[in-house]
């Protein structure tokens, strides 16, 4: 049935009528909506602050205070007064920011010493971690005689004290003539009374043994956390405090992959034990990896020259001792240097003991290629090209990496090699746990290519 006519004016009526009752009803509906939201969300909130907060994780414990002597120790290292000229301190070849291994503003791969023309034969090594330098010795394990242990690249000396000393008498470090000359600076210095007070009121009445002494406080010094504080993020994860993400977990396992990147077999480290010493990534064992020459080092101008690590030129050959084969004979280790920890690697400016990588990432495409593209690395030859011919032999190559057939082309692809910086970065130490809610600050990136 058709509805009944009605005329204009009534219909434009109930349409006025039918719009405002539709608008009442809308704004009816909104509003309880925002009431019930409102509800909603003051529930959740109020649930949330009744529930106990998430304690975060705990902070490593405070360092002990330190004793007079490692003060005293602390302010040898970096007396800037102790050189010849004045103006270099330890501490410039050993900064925390550049992982305790610095070259005094060298972009040569080696240190410029307290005379500006002074350039030294070999990169500065780290001495964070040194209190675990075992004294020079020979193991034999399972057939295999290694040297191990022992200060500096060549282990020439036998304690941290002993190590401390060297700098300062060294022509191409702080220069000074003899151990007199640094005892009367620190004599005239604001802590001489320090040293007074540890070592007796007559202590620099006899030069030598004050400048023993010397070596003694600064030894000490480097034992505190300031050097070896085991703060790294790797540190926090192994004490189950952090996890890694997915870069740092795939790099942490082709480091430990004993049939391809292989570290661990010389970098030891054990993330299942809290023990430091079980995570020093080093095990000071000494190799020759036929590190390619660093030809901006003077000396290495003269094409006959060639530092040869334990034989020399800064030491003489070690004596062989009786727990030795008689079947190995000292000529095997020459071109071997002392592994560096790992601790605090993607700080360093420079590595290897000639200082001829300058990136991390540099350090790792050798590992990976050295045996497939030798040409990069020693020219149109690509021979090694550090060593004399007679000791080429000695370079390693019977464990992985260095077993690689060449045939076999580079080991690690460029993910993975972005995997091992990732994992590397988490040895720095001074990590701190981002607080809940704030975003990790980002790490610089470790820049590609030679510089």
């Amino acid at each position: 049935m058709r509805c009944p006519y009605r005329s204009t004016a009534e219909s434009r009526e109930n349409i006025v009528q039918n719009i405002s009752i539709s608008r009442r009803l809308i704004a009816r509906a909104r509003l309880v909506a925002a009431v019930a939201c409102t509800a909603t969300l003051l529930s959740v909130s109020l649930a949330a602050a009744a529930a106990p907060l998430a304690p975060p994780p705990p902070a490593p414990p405070a360092p002990p205070a330190p004793t007079r002597l490692q003060i005293i120790g602390e302010q040898l290292f970096n007396d800037a007064n102790l050189s010849e000229p004045r103006g270099t301190a330890c501490i410039h070849c050993h900064r925390a920011a550049t992982g305790f291994a610095d070259n005094h503003g060298s972009r040569l791969g080696v240190p410029i010493g307290s005379q500006p023309t002074a350039l030294g034969l070999r990169n500065a090594m780290s001495n964070a971690y040194g209190a675990f330098v075992p004294t020079f010795q020979f193991r034999v394990v399972g057939g295999d005689t290694d040297a191990i242990g022992g200060h500096f690249w060549d282990g020439r000396a036998d304690t941290a004290a002993l190590q401390a000393l060297g700098p300062f008498l060294s022509a191409r470090e702080m220069n000074n003539p003899n151990a007199a000359a640094v005892v009367r600076k620190v004599a005239a210095s604001p802590y001489a009374p320090l040293l007074k007070a540890e070592f007796g009121a007559r202590i620099f009445d006899t030069p030598d043994l004050a400048f023993q002494k010397l070596g003694v406080a600064i030894a000490a010094f480097e034992a505190t956390p300031a050097l070896q504080s085991f703060s790294s993020k790797y540190d926090r994860f192994v004490a189950g405090d952090v996890a890694f993400d997915g870069n740092e977990r795939r790099g942490m396992a082709l480091f430990m992959d004993t049939q391809r990147a292989n570290c661990i077999a010389c970098h030891v480290m054990n993330p299942a034990s809290r023990r430091p010493a079980d995570n020093l990534f080093t095990d000071f064992a000494y190799y020759a990896e036929g590190i390619p020459r660093n030809k901006v080092i003077p000396d290495n101008a003269n094409p006959g020259f060639f530092d040869l690590g334990l034989c020399g030129p800064n030491r003489q050959r070690p004596a062989l001792t009786p727990v030795v084969p008689v079947t190995v004979t000292i000529e095997q280790f020459c071109g071997a240097f002392r592994m560096v920890s790992l601790r605090n690697v993607a700080l360093r400016q420079a590595f290897m003991h000639n200082g001829f990588f300058k990136n991390l990432r540099e350090v790792i495409d050798f590992y990976s290629t050295r045996n497939s593209d030798p040409k990069r690395w020693y020219g149109p030859a690509g021979v090694p090209n550090d060593l004399p011919a007679a000791y080429v032999a000695n370079i390693i190559r019977d464990k992985a990496p260095f077993n690689r057939p060449a045939a076999a082309g580079p080991l690690f692809s460029p993910a993975e090699t972005d995997d091992m910086l990732a994992f590397l970065r988490t040895l720095n130490d001074g990590f701190v746990i981002p607080a809940p809610g704030v975003p990790p600050v980002p790490v610089a990136p470790i820049v590609q290519g030679r510089k």
